[in-house]
């Protein structure tokens, strides 16, 4: 190789979901409707859990740091892109694109983690409901939060100072609206192997093991509920638990899909529509599906709404 190709880049550009100025107009458009919608339902899922004392319960203390976590989400990528859009400047510094990549992978892995705590406490609260106030304590809630942030922190921060340590040259176009680590890996001119290596195995402890969790518990609910002997008594059983199931399998689809799928099968196009789908349609959906079939949300959100008005 040259030597201009094999200077240090500082800056990468990021090409977005489209070339076409209509395209990115309509892209503009959605994107920013989807953030303001996303922004404000998990913020009122956040006030209604505060402000109610009958959702003070571990499933929606849960619910409300899956919330502030989705805010936090998709702030980590959508903002900017509507900033390059509204700018025409596409570009994103070497510093800013590793900044958010380490975000990016932080709040996917507490997300997978806490989704992982909700299934485990929808597990104890239909398998072993007369254990469950001394199961799920305060104490036991806390950890489980604290230590899905820590965790995701610590894969965060092993991916991202291995980025530090690989070069990238002349080619600095990333096909895609944000940061992500598989295309940045893509990128690089400088042997990947250790970090190939750290995806698959480190990178999959915040997907696989909690994934694998999921599925123990719901099988463990599955079996249980079809035990209950009355078709209302399932029903509602399975109605606690519909949503999160929702919610886990668009999540954990997309994501498996984009990062643990053979590489021959990756396209930019698709993995850009799969990562779309985790980072903005599932964050963004995650209010509407929590608290549509949710009597005690929709109630906690009225009296919230009431009170504004009031005090308005």
């Amino acid at each position: 190789m040259e030597g201009a190709n094999l200077s240090r880049v500082s800056e990468f550009q990021l090409l977005g979901l489209s070339q076409d100025p209509k395209q990115q107009e309509l892209f503009f458009s959605i994107f920013l409707s989807m953030y303001l919608v996303t922004g404000l339902g998990n913020l009122l899922i956040i006030l209604a859990i505060a402000t109610d004392p009958r959702l003070h319960t571990p499933m929606y203390f849960f619910l409300a740091n899956l919330a502030f976590v989705d805010i936090c989400f998709t702030s980590t990528t959508i903002p900017k892109m509507l900033a390059n859009h509204v700018s025409g400047y596409k570009s994103i510094s070497y510093s800013g694109c590793l900044t958010q990549t380490f975000f990016f992978i932080w709040f996917a892995g507490i997300d997978s983690f806490l989704l992982t705590a909700m299934a485990y406490d929808r597990y104890v609260a239909i398998c072993h409901p007369l254990h469950y106030t001394t199961s799920i304590t305060p104490c036991l809630c806390a950890l489980l939060v604290i230590t899905s942030w820590a965790s995701a922190f610590a894969n965060a921060l092993t991916h991202t100072v291995l980025l530090t340590q690989l070069s990238f040259c002349a080619h600095n176009q990333i096909p895609h609206f944000f940061c992500d680590l598989s295309p940045l890996l893509k990128l690089a001119c400088s042997d990947t192997s250790l970090n190939d290596i750290m995806v698959y195995t480190v990178g999959a402890l915040p997907i696989i093991p909690t994934f694998v969790g999921i599925l123990i518990s719901y099988t463990r609910i599955f079996s249980a509920v079809l035990k209950i002997p009355s078709a209302g008594g399932k029903r509602k059983a399975f109605s606690t638990c519909g949503s999160h199931l929702s919610v886990v399998s668009l999540f954990y689809g997309t994501l498996i899909g984009v990062y643990f799928s053979p590489t021959s099968s990756h396209t930019a196009q698709k993995d850009t529509a799969a990562t779309v789908m985790y980072t903005v349609v599932t964050p963004m959906l995650n209010p509407f599906i929590y608290t549509l079939r949710n009597r005690d949300m929709k109630g906690a959100l009225g009296t919230l709404v009431r009170r504004k008005t009031v005090a308005g």
